[in-house]
């Protein structure tokens, strides 16, 4: 299975510390944030790993290099010329690089210790798979409904979506370069019955503001 880091925001939020970094490069213990996700990835036996860029977007190859250090094969889809495309528009455009098989997603800007599966297999007829998680206080409405294993849109106890998930290419199938949402895709699938998800019960991060950077270094810095 081949895996995709959504790293081309432009981490508006995070200023002033992106002004100069793309987020994805800010260091978490340490480490550039997008590293944990590639030592990680390596380690549940991922070798194929596209990562979008745009803004600084440069900084990354430049950083990674090819991923040889790591044992995988890094490859770059490039969105610095239009500007970041969103979750979906970035994608779309790396399709080519994510091959016909069911790919996982993970955002550059979450820290967490979910066990990536690089054999997870979508059932029957889904298009996606999402890990949801319990909701932070700065989310408190949460984004998707468990009902079983099947995600809708509203429910009673609503859990929010960590930035991981599980796709089929088909999920995609047919829809036009450009800027897209990942969520409004999410939502017309889950009126058709075709997402599962599961609540992830470990550590998750959201890493958007200065302030939690700043958390989860202590944190972590705390732990050594």
């Amino acid at each position: 299975m081949r895996a995709m880091i959504l790293a081309a925001g432009l981490g508006t939020r995070m200023r002033p510390l992106t002004e100069q970094t793309p987020k994805p490069l800010l260091e978490v213990g340490g480490l550039p944030l997008i590293v944990w996700h590639i030592e990680k990835l390596a380690y549940y036996g991922f070798r194929e790993i596209i990562i979008n860029i745009a803004h600084l977007g440069y900084q990354i190859p430049q950083a990674l290099g090819d991923g040889s250090e790591w044992g995988v094969k890094l490859s770059y889809s490039d969105e610095q010329e239009e500007g970041a495309l969103e979750s979906a528009g970035g994608i779309i455009k790396a399709l080519p690089l994510l091959g016909e098989e069911t790919f996982l997603v993970v955002n550059g800007d979450i820290w967490c210790g979910y066990d990536f599966d690089d054999r997870h297999m979508l059932a029957e007829g889904m298009l996606a798979h999402l890990i949801m998680v319990s909701n932070p206080e700065y989310h408190p409405e949460g984004d998707f409904a468990l009902r079983g294993d099947l995600l809708k849109e509203e429910g009673k106890q609503k859990y929010t979506f960590s930035g991981i998930g599980y796709y089929s290419p088909k999920l995609f199938e047919g829809l036009p370069y450009g800027r897209r949402a990942l969520a409004p895709l999410l939502k017309e699938a889950m009126k058709e019955g075709k997402v599962t998800g599961e609540l992830f019960g470990g550590e998750w991060w959201d890493i958007g503001t200065p302030e939690r950077l700043e958390a989860i270094n202590i944190h972590l810095f705390s732990e050594d």
